[in-house]
């Protein structure tokens, strides 16, 4: 029995905005790295399907940066809290 290939998500991509762009044709790129036309449409699918995606990690990747800097804020609070508890008291 032959072993499948996996391709990476760089070379899908890179291979369906050829096809997308209009820089090659899909029997070009099926001749070219050996892959069936039912596989790249599905790679295509796959992408314009899910290209809204990019648009939104943008906007939960802020959200958690000002969640990162809210809590950078608490922890440095915090040690100078420490650090003036831990100094002696002069009587």
């Amino acid at each position: 029995m032959t072993k499948r290939r996996t391709f990476s998500a760089q070379f899908k991509a890179k291979t369906v905005l050829s096809l997308v762009s209009g820089e090659k044709t899909s029997g070009e790129l099926c001749r070219e790295n050996e892959i069936k036309p039912q596989l790249l449409y599905q790679w295509r699918n796959q992408l314009l399907s899910g290209a809204h995606l990019v648009f939104e990690r943008s906007a939960v990747q802020e959200s958690a940066e000002e969640q990162i800097a809210e809590l950078e804020r608490k922890v440095g609070r915090l040690t100078m809290e420490l650090d003036v508890a831990k100094k002696p008291r002069r009587s």
